[in-house]
């Protein structure tokens, strides 16, 4: 399939906050329990079954944009788009197991050889820890900025996983102002779930979710539907 079209500067991060939480409070509870119950089961096989789960969530919430009851069974539909989101699960998830496993990694070298290690090897080893660990985190944050509307291209545009993060990219890029923001918002709003006992993290996380395809369907509007060219008269003959 030929990679859609997008807008470009349409993404104001608040108003998309906004508009989320007016299409959404009234099946919130809903929804919070469609997005908790795709990240559990993700979770069982993390990269294998996580791709489905984002796909099956997101298609409950463009059900919800288009006026339609969100209900559970649909979330089960993201399996059939197996293929495509395990490629992009792939690439989303595992340079986020290989930061954690290089944290863990120095930390049990730190707690093994700290006592026969100098000051003079210590020091330059810990910074060096820190450095390699920011530079991850920025990359992983860029790569998954340029994909936030991966998932959504394959459940809505049937695009396959490489056309998804392509297209992605390239609809990112050229809204980058208005994704960063989004971004920015959606810390502000992870900070204040924090403030709620932690649990409040994952009363947000529905919201974040819906801002996404909202600013989603904003870059990428709705496909009009094609209609065909009647046939010519002597289509028929003998009428």
């Amino acid at each position: 399939m030929q990679n859609p079209e997008f807008n470009s500067g349409v993404i104001r991060p608040i108003e998309v906050y906004k508009e989320a939480w007016e299409l959404m409070k009234d099946q919130y509870w809903m929804i919070f329990a469609v997005t908790l119950l795709g990240m559990l089961i993700g979770s069982v096989i993390p990269i294998v079954i996580i791709g489905p789960m984002i796909c099956g969530i997101y298609l409950c919430m463009l059900d919800k944009m288009e006026r339609r009851e969100v209900q559970i069974e649909t979330l089960f539909k993201g399996f059939e788009y197996f293929a495509p989101s395990l490629l992009v699960a792939v690439v989303v998830m595992v340079p986020v197991f290989i930061m954690i496993f290089t944290i863990y990694v120095p930390m049990i070298a730190m707690a093994v050889a700290g006592p026969r290690m100098s000051e003079s090897e210590l020091m330059p080893f810990l910074l060096g820890t820190i450095v390699f660990e920011v530079v991850a985190a920025i990359v992983m944050v860029c790569l998954h900025t340029l994909l936030i509307f991966a998932f959504p291209l394959i459940v809505d545009r049937k695009l396959s996983g490489f056309q998804a993060m392509k297209t992605s990219a390239r609809a990112v890029w050229h809204n980058l102002g208005g994704v960063v923001g989004l971004f920015g918002v959606g810390f502000v709003v992870v900070l204040i779930g924090y403030l709620m006992l932690c649990i409040g993290v994952y009363l947000v996380l529905p919201l974040m979710l819906m801002s996404t395809i909202v600013a989603y369907r904003k870059v990428f509007p709705p496909m009009s539907p094609q209609y065909g060219m009647p046939p010519p008269p002597t289509a028929y003959p003998g009428i």
